[in-house]
């Protein structure tokens, strides 16, 4: 056969493949973005909502100040007889600050309120109030949840009067709290802690069920505890859900200090943080409220291990210490970790709240009153930092707390 002739069949050949090969998708799944937005509050005297746009590169940049019109406050510690104002960690718990859809909500610990806003989609950095801070019937509010799904806010106080109180909210503000519903503390305002306050309250992924953690005590062998309430859904399609005031509080073996916690994407696992040791997975039943260790992590030199953050890109957890400029890694089927990075090149004592978005975490420095309040900002897929992002002025303090990305 003459070459003219190979060489015809072989672009006859190559003509008919273009087309099954076009066609044909692509194995890889396309990049995740990153987030919009980063937020925090300042728990200062004057509470407010500091935002920081989050660049196409996930980087970080200059941000603002919204008055959250409520006062911020701070637990108390005992040391030798004598009360002092903690920080950082000012608040004991995780999500200070929510985000659902593009509203925005934001506990006021000292004035014992909840404030919302909505967010300019075009300009998350630009936030509009609505309607003034409701009071949440508790004391001392350190964390909030909200469900876009069932329109329902939901806010967890750990002051004298402890617990958790619900209410709808719309395109016009937060109505009215319901009750609180106890969580087994007896506590003073503000409280004593970080020990026996509730640690944070968050939904399960398909928002059928509200759940809070609550300290436990280990000089008084008390153990942690998880506070399941489920959503009830109405008859008529005009009424609202409501949160059940009817919940089951249940004391996990094995764990102490229940803190930080997030919903495992296609499971009904909840991944927890405990100073006491680590982090752990939870087998959680919704229906009976019953609960327990699937997967314990010992971290070894860990002093306060009390946040996390799931990544979508890695499906892994990421948790902080207060105490510790690091960064673990846990695996969210077995609590095994899978990598340790050291951050102390950058001068922060301790990372408290963070937060995955796209491929990169980010996580709250507050300082110490002497090191400036600041944000690492770390690749999820290769350990690195990639940026060291220090919060100067907008009311930053060792006191700020709490972290929410717009994603």
């Amino acid at each position: 056969m003459h070459t003219s002739t190979w060489t015809s069949l072989l672009f006859l050949g190559l003509a008919n493949l273009v087309p099954e090969a076009s066609a044909r998708p692509s194995s890889c799944p396309p990049p995740l973005k990153p987030g919009k937005a980063l937020y925090m509050i300042s728990n200062g005297a004057r509470n407010s909502v500091i935002a920081l746009p989050i660049n196409s590169n996930g980087l970080l940049g200059q941000g603002t100040s919204t008055p959250t019109d409520g006062w911020g406050s701070n637990f108390v510690t005992v040391t030798d007889g004598k009360k002092e104002a903690a920080g950082p960690d000012a608040l004991a718990s995780q999500a200070a600050l929510t985000i659902s859809g593009n509203y925005l909500f934001a506990v006021n610990p000292g004035s014992n309120t909840v404030t919302m806003f909505s967010i300019d989609p075009k300009n998350p950095l630009k936030l509009t109030m609505l309607g003034q801070p409701v009071p949440v019937l508790g004391d001392f509010p350190n964390t909030v949840a909200a469900s876009a799904k069932n329109q329902i806010v939901c806010v967890g106080s750990s002051g004298a009067k402890s617990g958790i109180a619900c209410a709808p909210f719309s395109a016009r503000g937060i109505g009215k709290m319901d009750q609180l519903r106890p969580v087994g503390l007896k506590q003073t305002t503000p409280p004593v802690g970080p020990t026996l306050t509730v640690s944070q309250v968050f939904f399960s992924g398909d928002e059928e069920t509200l759940f809070t953690t609550v300290k436990g005590d280990p000089t008084t062998n008390v153990s942690g505890t998880l506070g399941v309430f489920p959503v009830d859904q109405p008859c008529d399609t005009r009424d609202a859900a409501t949160v059940s005031t009817d919940g089951k509080l249940t004391k996990v073996d094995g764990t102490v200090v229940l803190f930080g916690s997030s919903t495992i994407q296609n499971s009904t696992d909840i991944f927890v943080t405990d100073p006491a040791f680590g982090a752990a997975v939870l087998s959680v039943d919704a229906e009976s409220g019953a609960a327990s260790i699937k997967g314990k992590a010992t971290i070894e030199g860990q002093k306060a291990t009390c946040w996390v953050a799931i990544s979508p890109d890695t499906n892994t957890a990421f948790v902080t210490d207060v105490s510790s400029n690091r960064i673990v890694e846990v695996s969210t089927a077995d609590a095994s970790i899978k990598s340790v990075t050291d951050l102390s090149a950058n001068g922060d004592p301790g990372l408290i709240d963070l937060r995955a978005a796209g491929s990169f975490i980010y996580a709250l420095s507050p300082g110490n009153g002497t090191t400036l309040p600041a944000v690492t900002v770390m690749d999820a897929r290769s350990k690195k930092q990639v940026q060291h992002f220090q919060i100067k002025g907008l009311g930053a303090s060792k006191s700020t707390q709490g972290a929410a990305v717009l994603l």
